[in-house]
This record gives C-alpha cells, structure tokens and sequence, in this order.
C-alpha cells in the first residue's frame, strides 16, 4: 500500500483482486487531512468568542419601546448621565424627580442631542412622553417626545421607532 491507503504492486506485478492504482490528483500528502481538520478546528474556535459577545451585547441594548405601556411624566431634572467621550453613539439619559419618584429616561444617543442642538442641566422642569419597560429589573421610560419649556423634541414616531436611525 502506498501512503494515500491504495493497493500498488511490485516492479513488473500486477495487482490481484480487482485493485487499482491512486490517481496523483486525489491523492493527498502524509498529514494533509490532519493540517485541514485542524486549520478548520482553530477558526472555529476563534471565531466563536467573537460571536458569543456579539450575542451578550445584543442582550444588553436598550429595551423595545412598547406603545402598549406608555406614559406622561412631568417633573424635574435631577442629573443628566452622559455617555464617556468617544462614546457618542450611547444613550444619554435623565433622572427626573416626578414627586417622591425618581425615574430613569433613556433619551437618545448623544450625537444625536449635538445634531439638534439640544442639551438638558439639573432643574429643567421637562415633560416626558414615553414606554415604561423593565431592563435588569429596573423600570425605566424610553422617551418618545420630551418637552422643555416652548420647545419639543421628537425622538421616536408615534410607533415608537427612534427618528435618529
């Protein structure tokens, strides 16, 4: 036998039982199938952890706007958390006090605030439009439209799909 497994004869013999001799373009050096299994193994494994965070970040986006669970709030900015810088493309939200309550409103990404030339300080009495949903057990409101003073900024239609996208 030769290294591809096939049945060859001796110099001048011939081959007995029906063999037949392996064609040189489908046989593959020692070792061959071994370097692609294992070529094909590494990828995978590379690749897979890459894949793996992707899923986990996708999990930890901002929740769906539900139109089902929507609400007014009115109240007052208690602190405005900005995405680091770099991180424009985060979402800015506020804690307003409505009452004794102090509530998280997701807004919209930072660029977006900067494109409209919109910006919000501690003490702006707002009114918030938006879905009350749940992310890690916390409730929150994905703002639909916010209005402070005569000004009104739109930031989701009235489906709840961000303007900004």
């Amino acid at each position: 036998m030769d290294s591809c497994g096939q049945l060859v004869s001796a110099p001048g013999g011939s081959l007995e039982g029906g063999g037949m001799r392996a064609s040189p373009e489908f046989c593959q050096p020692d070792g061959f199938r071994e370097f692609l299994f294992l070529g094909a193994f590494l990828a995978l494994f590379c690749l897979l952890p890459g894949i793996a965070q992707k899923a986990q970040g996708n999990d930890r986006s901002v929740p769906k706007y539900d139109p089902h669970t929507e609400t007014k709030i009115r109240g007052m900015v208690e602190e405005v958390k900005l995405p680091p810088k770099g991180s424009e493309k985060e979402i800015v939200h506020l804690l307003v006090k409505n009452g004794t309550e102090i509530v998280d409103v997701y807004l919209c990404p930072k660029f977006f605030l900067d494109e409209m030339g919109v910006g919000f300080s501690k003490d702006d009495e707002i009114a918030v439009t938006g879905s009350k949903v749940k992310q890690d057990g916390t409730d929150l409101v994905l703002a639909r439209e916010v209005v402070k003073g005569h000004d009104t900024l739109v930031l989701r239609d009235d489906k709840g799909n961000p303007v900004w996208s």
